[in-house]
């Protein structure tokens, strides 16, 4: 698996739905890009100018939303992943 660093975060995207409310089946082509992930895992925080790490709010298994093109994304053993910044991530779903 991959270990972040610095203040960055590990995201499995979640799949959008492919049928909408009106029951009409959504080709890949016309679905957006997934904003709602779950972490994987979370690097160790960011390093301030004195030395101290502040440490990213997160933890694994926790269902997130994000900003629609933020990140990089990764795939590893046919898994996609994103890998983002804390500040791109815009709240925790619970």
């Amino acid at each position: 698996m991959i270990r972040p660093l610095g203040e960055r975060v590990v995201v499995k995207p979640l799949p959008q739905e492919e049928v909408t409310k009106g029951g009409i089946v959504l080709p890949d082509t016309a679905k957006e890009k997934p904003q709602k992930g779950e972490v994987v895992a979370v690097g160790p925080g960011r390093l301030l100018d004195n030395g101290q790490r502040v440490a990213i709010d997160l933890k694994p298994g926790e269902t997130v939303l994000y900003s629609k093109y933020a990140g990089n994304e990764i795939k590893i053993n046919d898994e996609e992943y994103l890998i983002l910044r804390e500040g791109d991530i815009l709240g925790v779903l619970e």
